[in-house]
């Protein structure tokens, strides 16, 4: 499968899952824990690395990412242009 750069970033959802984790008091580790309950296997620093835009975000890992943490698959993806 070839994972394809935007603006040189594997995901345009890196910075507002930050935004949203620490609006929460989550830690990466917490987070990470989190996900890992609700069936997404994912370590501390695929968390870190998705929040840097190194690693691809897939469509149902979002879901659960935005259900985690209160937010919309949308807000997720809008890149702060509201």
């Amino acid at each position: 499968m070839k994972i394809y750069d935007y603006k040189g970033r594997k995901n345009i959802s890196g910075n507002r899952i930050r935004e949203a984790r620490l609006k929460k008091r989550l830690s990466q580790a917490d987070f990470a824990a989190r996900l890992q309950i609700a069936g997404i296997t994912m370590e501390r620093d695929s968390v870190s690395r998705i929040e840097i835009g190194t690693r691809f975000v897939a469509d149902y890992e979002l879901m659960i990412i935005a259900e985690i943490l209160d937010v919309t698959v949308d807000w997720l993806l809008s890149e702060g242009r509201e």
